[in-house]
């Protein structure tokens, strides 16, 4: 302390003296800051040529951190040249910790220390300094400004800020591969002293870790480590300060090392057989057994992938590695058969899918096993011949016609007879049959292609021995065609030829369809009906590719003469047997122009030639009018006149005679005869009475049993339909013939008593009880007189 106030004051008197020019302080140095130099007005002032002296002098400007003495730690002195001793300048202090770290005596302006410092909290302060009179409490000088650092002492360990560490290296790494690079931190002061120099080393973890004392790299030392020996290791690392030096303070960390792994082991078998057994109902693709081949390294490196070696399971099975177990899943490929091989022996090779080159040397990295299987028999259901059956049957076959067969057979050993179902879909599909034994399809139905062309169900077969155990097949029966409906003519049935038409003009081509199925290549053919090829109006020219044209053979038309023209066509087609129709196409004959465009065909037309204009059609028609009405009015009347002559006899007091005769309105008599028995001839097994006859409720019929078919009726409709398919005066086109029939007379005979041969003592009621609820009032008064037998004993 005595040298460095010394030597201070020899500063101070070189540089008071002016034989010295001060240097710029800089931070580090042990001046504070820089005095500045302006220019003082004092008592005796000086030239102006005079050079301005320093104005502070300081004496101390560091302090000891973690200082811990009793006394307040001394820092400095502050002093102005213009301070004479005579106690007239008071010093003062501001800045950082001015008053509660650092204080000065204002008489002095010595500066200490009250508290102790940390230098890794605050490292240093910038106070700012000023003298002033005491009396006129003026500044004697500007303020000035300078710098206290607090001096560092080895307080602060190192510390590992990002430990603990995890870190890895491969397994089997050379000696002094790169593992982690760790890294130590020292608050103190690394620019002053030894404090913050670190050194590390490893306290736990060797000999199979070493790491750099300056640079904190840990690497490998030892060679071959191997992850399937030891796989996690626990490094302790140590850093110390002072270069490692007694005395020093030290922090550690732990460092996690993994070996990870590398492929250096190969797959391996823990047995050279593996014995499978499989029942040989197996369905196909399905798992039959599993293996396992043994790799101690992990992860990829781990996979395995399992092949068959070409040989005698090649063709029946196959394997798959399972990804989670690392097992190969042998699977089925082909269906196995105990009665055609009892047992297959193969092998299987476990290799590795990702291979290290560096361990080629050690040997193949894969194995094999042989596998055998042994087939298991199983009961198995019948085995049909086809998997599928397809069979053809013309349309309208009689039923009972067998179309086709299938078979099925047993196949294991001791076989047994099989039966034969059919498997319908519903209640009304019931077309064909099977022999249960033979297994012969009949039909059981006429078909009809039109309305179901094809038929699809299942055969079931199943085993006498046991008869759940049951195969089935699909059955496809198409539905020939039967050439049996006619070609029609396609639409339009309608045409029209103009008035002024040539011979030899097309006026309309038409084409035929069938409801068949026409067979490719099927042809028709067009012509005039017999009746009418005889002198006709019209003809039709066959174009031999299915259509046909209408042809004109006069030379020109009237219609005031004729307005419509049937021509009846015949269309024949090719198939077997012939089908032909005969189709009636209406010609109308219209007004057209030069070029042959139609102009009007109404009827209105055809009178405007004559003359008549339209106002005189209007007043014709009218005419007609007035005297329809005049006819209706004169009916009307006539009627009422007749209902006033009746009238007048009701209401004459005299006894009359009112004499009814009523036969019957025939057909249009609803309320006498109903109508409905002539289309349907079963209404007449109702025994309806008539609604206008009392009936008598003494005397009934006896009920006959019900008729199943009127033949009388049919007789007289097949005559009648006869007659007018014969008749060649019938016009060519549909008609409508109504046939009137009344009847053969009532199925209970006459219900008069004049032809009875017996009495009424003889009539049998019994049948009164036959006849239902309605009729049991009578059948109970005359069906409860008894005989009488003198033996019975009452």
């Amino acid at each position: 302390m005595l040298t460095r106030n010394c030597l201070s004051l020899l500063l101070w008197v070189l540089f008071d003296g002016g034989l010295l020019t001060p240097l710029q302080p800089q931070p580090q140095q042990t001046l504070a800051t820089e005095p500045r130099e302006n220019v003082i007005h004092l008592p005796g002032q000086r030239s102006h040529l005079q050079r301005v002296k320093r104005g502070w002098v300081w004496n101390q400007f560091f302090v000891l951190e973690e200082y811990m003495g009793s006394e307040p730690q001394y820092v400095g002195k502050l002093h102005s040249d213009l301070d004479k001793g005579e106690g007239t300048v008071k010093y003062t202090l501001s800045g950082d910790g001015a008053g509660t770290v650092f204080t000065i005596d204002e008489t002095t302006g010595d500066i200490h220390a009250i508290r102790s410092l940390d230098r890794e909290e605050k490292p240093f302060y910038t106070l700012r300094a000023q003298a002033v009179d005491i009396e006129t409490r003026k500044p004697l000088e500007p303020e000035s400004e300078f710098i206290i650092k607090v001096q560092d002492i080895n307080d602060n360990e190192p510390k590992f800020l990002d430990g603990p560490y995890i870190a890895s290296v491969p397994e089997m790494s050379p000696v002094g591969a790169y593992v982690l690079q760790v890294k130590a931190t020292d608050a103190d002061d690394p620019t002053y002293g030894n404090s913050a120099r670190v050194v590390y080393s490893i306290l736990q973890g060797q000999p199979y870790f070493s790491i750099d004392p300056k640079t904190g790299v840990i690497r490998t030392a030892l060679p071959n480590m191997d992850r399937e020996v030891k796989e996690q290791y626990q490094v302790l690392i140590q850093a110390k300060d002072m270069g490692g030096q007694l005395g020093g303070l030290a922090g550690t960390t732990v460092v996690n090392i993994t070996l990870t792994d590398v492929n250096d082991n190969p797959p391996r078998f823990p047995k050279s057989i593996f014995h499978l057994k499989v029942p040989e109902s197996s369905p196909i693709g399905s798992a039959i057994g599993r293996i396992k081949a043994v790799d101690p390294d992990f992860g990829q490196n781990a996979e395995i992938e399992y092949n068959i070696v070409p040989g005698d399971g090649g063709n029946f099975f196959d394997i798959v590695t399972d990804e989670d177990t690392q097992e190969g899943v042998i699977k089925l490929k082909k269906p196995l058969d105990f009665e055609t091989k009892k047992a297959y022996t193969f092998k299987v090779e476990a290799s590795n899918l990702h291979l290290d080159h560096r361990f080629h040397s050690a040997g193949p990295f894969k194995d094999t096993a042989t596998v055998k299987i042994s087939v298991l028999d199983v009961d198995e259901p019948p085995v049909f011949s086809k998997p599928l059956y397809t069979m053809e049957v013309y349309e309208d076959t009689p039923v009972g016609t067998i179309i086709g067969a299938v078979t099925a057979q047993d196949l294991d050993v001791g076989s047994s007879a099989v039966r034969y179902f059919i498997d319908w879909k519903s209640d009304g599909d019931s077309y064909f049959t099977i022999d249960g034994t033979e297994g012969t399809i009949a039909t059981n139905e006429l078909l009809d292609r039109e309305s179901t062309a094809q038929y699809n169900f299942s055969i079931i077969a199943s085993k006498v021995s046991n008869p759940l155990l049951t195969s089935r097949v699909n059955i496809l029966i198409n539905v020939l065609d039967v050439n049996e409906f006619p070609p029609e003519i396609s639409v339009p049935y309608e045409t029209a030829v103009c008035e002024n038409a040539k011979p030899g003009q097309i006026i309309q081509t038409v084409s035929a369809a069938d409801r068949d199925l026409s067979p490719a290549g099927q042809q028709f053919s067009f012509k005039l009906s017999p009746e009418a090829a005889i002198k006709p109006n019209f003809t039709v020219r066959d174009f031999r590719n299915n259509t046909a044209g209408i042809e004109t053979r006069r030379n020109g038309y009237s219609r005031r003469q004729q307005e419509l023209y049937f021509l009846p066509v015949v269309i024949e087609d090719s198939s077997y047997p012939v089908q032909s129709s005969t189709n009636t196409m209406t010609i109308r004959v219209c007004r057209c122009d030069a070029d042959g465009t139609i102009l009007t065909c109404n009827v209105e037309a055809i009178f405007l030639p004559v003359g008549l204009s339209t106002g005189a059609l209007i007043a014709i028609l009218l005419c007609i009018v007035i005297l329809l009405a005049i006819v209706v009015l004169y009916v009307a009347l006539r009627r009422q006149k007749k209902k006033d002559t009746l009238m007048t006899s009701k209401e004459d007091i005299r006894d009359n005679v009112i004499h009814y005769d009523d036969e019957g309105g025939g057909e249009e008599d609803t309320q006498a005869f109903d109508i409905g028995a002539l289309r349907n001839p079963k209404v007449i097994d109702d025994n309806n009475i008539r609604r206008d006859i009392k009936p008598d409720s003494l005397c009934l019929p006896r009920q006959r049993p019900p008729v199943e078919d009127n033949t009388d009726i049919r007789d007289f409709i097949n005559q009648r339909l006869q007659e007018n398919d014969l008749d060649p005066t019938a016009p060519p086109y549909d008609s409508l013939a109504t046939y009137a029939y009344e009847g053969n007379g009532s199925v209970a005979d006459s219900l008069s008593s004049i032809e009875s041969l017996t009495t009424e003592a003889d009539q049998d009621y019994n049948y009164l009880t036959d006849w239902g609820p309605r009729f049991k009032v009578l059948a109970d008064m005359f069906g409860e007189e008894e005989s009488y037998n003198p033996d019975k004993v009452t």
